[in-house]
């Protein structure tokens, strides 16, 4: 596995920072992942763009144009033996010659990218959906920054698998915002809901592909504050992210999703809302090579 560290491509296991790196002392830094079908990177310039947010929220200059970028994640991505990849980009404040909270002065950057192979969900794990359950949101209030800062959601993301479920969907003074490492959607009497993105939401690039889809195929769609009662009670609930595109949520805390028969199973706007993400995905990738 070839990994890309200050400026040499070079095999992963060579890879070495030093312990006195502000991303490993101070958690110092901000990430972005790009998922990447058939070595072709999707969404690549909305990926960029989001680390640029990322990167000015924490008041660290990019290391690279747009176009040095694409150069380091195309020959990345050229040089992995996989052709499916999860593409990891991670730039910290780099290492001083000391431990101090301030910003030091004339110190390099860490740029380190890496990729691992892409695995998804199943399909027989998409046709009978996952179980979530739900915790406070114990975060920092800026959420909006994909920050090395994960401690919390690692903390939220085990609990849901000390419980044998797949995501664990937060919950802030009353009202949703989204799971350890997903967005989140529900849907109510044929209405699409999803919190704002506001500091409290990662702005996620599926979830705004969804967004985007729900407007193009005209599906009922409100962009609001969510109740944890209205999570509760949905018809529907789902998560988004890279590796989980569309998933469907079908027990919330050891009680089904939805009502009545369809109760317990990924309901007919999930389903609908997958096979248009997958219909897009594939026209982008063919423009792409085009």
């Amino acid at each position: 596995m070839t990994a890309f560290l200050n400026g040499q491509f070079l095999p992963l296991s060579e890879a070495r920072i030093s312990p006195l790196d502000r991303g490993f002392l101070y958690a110092d830094g901000v990430y972005e992942v790009i998922p990447v079908y058939s070595r072709f990177p999707f969404r690549i310039d909305e990926h960029l763009s989001r680390l640029q947010h990322s990167l000015d929220g924490i008041r660290l200059p990019n290391p690279h144009t747009n176009e040095e970028w694409r150069t380091i994640i195309l020959r990345l991505i050229a040089e992995t033996e996989y052709d499916d990849q999860l593409l990891y980009i991670q730039v910290t404040r780099g290492a001083d010659n000391k431990r101090d909270p301030c910003f030091p002065k004339g110190v390099p950057q860490t740029v380190f990218l890496f990729t691992a192979p892409l695995v998804g969900p199943t399909a027989a794990l998409r046709e009978q959906g996952v179980a979530a359950i739900t915790a406070p949101d114990i975060r920092w209030s800026r959420c909006d920054l994909k920050a090395v800062a994960l401690l919390p959601n690692v903390l939220t993301r085990q609990l849901a698998a000390d419980a044998g479920c797949a995501e664990t969907i937060m919950i802030r003074n009353g009202y949703l915002t989204e799971g350890s490492s997903t967005n989140v959607f529900v849907v109510k009497n044929g209405v699409i809901l999803t919190p704002p993105q506001d500091n409290l939401i990662l702005p996620g690039i599926t979830c705004n592909v969804v967004l985007e889809l729900a407007d193009t195929h005209k599906a009922p769609l409100e962009v609001r504050p969510v109740s944890e009662a209205e999570v509760r009670d949905a018809d529907e609930i789902w998560i988004t992210s890279s590796t989980k595109e569309v998933l469907g949520v079908v027990t919330l805390d050891g009680q089904p999703v939805g009502h009545g028969e369809a109760a317990g199973k990924p309901g007919p706007v999930t389903r609908r809302m997958h096979e248009w993400f997958c219909a897009f995905r594939e026209n982008v990738m063919r423009r792409g090579h085009d």
